[in-house]
């Protein structure tokens, strides 16, 4: 385990493979943790990858540095986080991989960013949020699979978090990834960085912003008005979907492509579900080989 400064965070990650090696970021989603690519990361140090993983922000020892930084999980902090790890490892351009929280981040650094990305791994597509068309419903099986979003706008919601996050982050393991056989001692690895100080207030908020219902950082205002122009992907990209995907299945994944204007490839993972470094390690660390 290693950490590292950067203007807001001490940021604890794993590092792996030749240190001279083409660098690659994992980064996991919620709620997960750096276990998460535990089968990936050998894959591709054996392949010569110096191989990053690091703790978002709220999750395991990841800390900020000062009281009075907001604690916010919104997504422009996400992706901030990520460009100044970037920075502070001394890493020109690396490829980046993610999904959920980690996928957005991915994605918004490659749009903003993308003289700092070789080639992106995006699992769940365009993770970018449409904040302003957040008020716009769905259809009602995809609102059903939501329902911990909304729980999460009440207070009910974050004392729920709160006093049960191990059980409420496990039930949504179970949902979201029908087809992974997880044991106790697998989950537990990953639901210890649940226990963060920071983790309900980071997780709260970010649920609470992508529908407007909380304030960001003022300081990441100008970050959160570029990408609310759903700003394109220039890098070469390749998006991976699990079949089974208990939150965000891949039916109409097609769509997603329109944000892509590099080169960029699509593929479904049969039987997986949302936790594709878990599921379908292989398929993770090929993608980020092919790029």
């Amino acid at each position: 385990m290693n950490t590292i400064r950067t203007a807001t965070l001490e940021i604890a990650y794993q590092q792996s493979g030749p240190s001279a090696g083409r660098p690659v970021l994992l980064l996991h989603g919620f709620p997960d943790d750096v276990h998460a690519y535990d089968g990936v990361a050998p894959l591709l140090a054996t392949a010569g990858w110096r191989v990053l993983v690091p703790y978002l922000r709220g999750y395991g020892p990841t800390r900020f540095l000062s009281a009075e930084t907001p604690r916010s999980g919104q997504q422009a902090a996400l992706g901030r986080d990520l460009v100044d790890l970037i920075d502070a490892l001394g890493l020109e351009r690396a490829v980046v991989a993610g999904y959920d929280w980690g996928g957005r981040a991915a994605c918004i650094v490659a749009a903003l960013w993308p003289e700092r990305v070789a080639g992106l791994v995006t699992m769940g597509g365009y993770n970018i949020q449409n904040i302003a068309a957040s008020g716009k419903p769905t259809t009602p099986a995809a609102e059903y699979r939501y329902w911990y979003q909304w729980y999460f706008q009440t207070e009910r919601g974050r004392a729920g978090l709160t006093a049960n996050r191990r059980a409420l982050c496990r039930l949504l393991w179970e949902l979201w990834s029908p087809n992974y056989r997880f044991d106790d001692a697998a989950y537990g690895r990953t639901a210890a960085s649940f226990d963060n100080p920071d983790f309900v207030e980071v997780v709260i908020q970010s649920y609470r912003h992508r529908y407007g219902a909380a304030r960001g950082d003022l300081r990441l205002e100008a970050t959160e008005a570029q990408l609310a122009l759903q700003p394109p992907i220039t890098v070469p990209t390749i998006s991976l979907y699990g079949e089974c995907d208990g939150v965000s299945p891949p039916e109409g994944f097609e769509r997603h492509a329109q944000h892509f204007t590099g080169p960029y490839q699509a593929h479904v993972i049969p039987t997986a579900g949302h936790f594709l470094p878990r599921e379908a390690p292989e398929a993770v660390a090929e993608a980020v080989c092919e790029l």
